[in-house]
């Protein structure tokens, strides 16, 4: 799922920072506005717009971030309203339902662990490309 390398070049320890950053802004995000998906979109979205004429490296990972949290959206999204119209309308719980919010659990764990882990190794000045959202990264971003 998740490719670690080293990148073609060796990031100066500005860019390492500026790229770990790109992941950990969702994370600040995700405790900050928890019930409200579209804050970790809007938060990386911000980072990228801020550093989209950094350096390759700073500009490829802060795309997959925001790849990632754009996916993270869409589902946490219709989980959310999903949620509440069985709350506030006659809805009630269905298989479907719940199958649907443990995938998205799923979901959201994954990427948690996959956000740390990328943070982690991107600071060091590794080069890690998530699955589907790497290939995106490198047909969005051309050197």
């Amino acid at each position: 799922m998740i490719i670690t390398k080293s990148f073609v070049y060796e990031p100066g320890e500005h860019e390492a920072e500026k790229a770990s950053n790109s992941y950990l802004m969702s994370l600040i995000a995700l405790i900050a506005g928890l019930p409200l998906p579209i804050v970790n979109l809007f938060a990386t979205l911000f980072f990228y717009i801020g550093n989209r004429k950094g350096s390759f490296f700073v500009r490829w990972h802060c795309t997959q971030a925001l790849l990632s949290q754009l996916s993270m959206l869409i589902m946490n999204s219709f989980g959310f309203w999903w949620t509440i119209s069985i709350i506030f309308t006659e809805e009630t719980l269905s298989n479907r339902f719940i199958a649907y919010i443990i995938t998205v659990f799923l979901f959201n764990l994954t990427e948690f662990i996959a956000t740390i882990y990328t943070a982690i190794n991107t600071r060091k000045g590794l080069h890690v490309e998530w699955w589907f959202y790497g290939n995106l990264t490198n047909l969005i971003c051309k050197d």
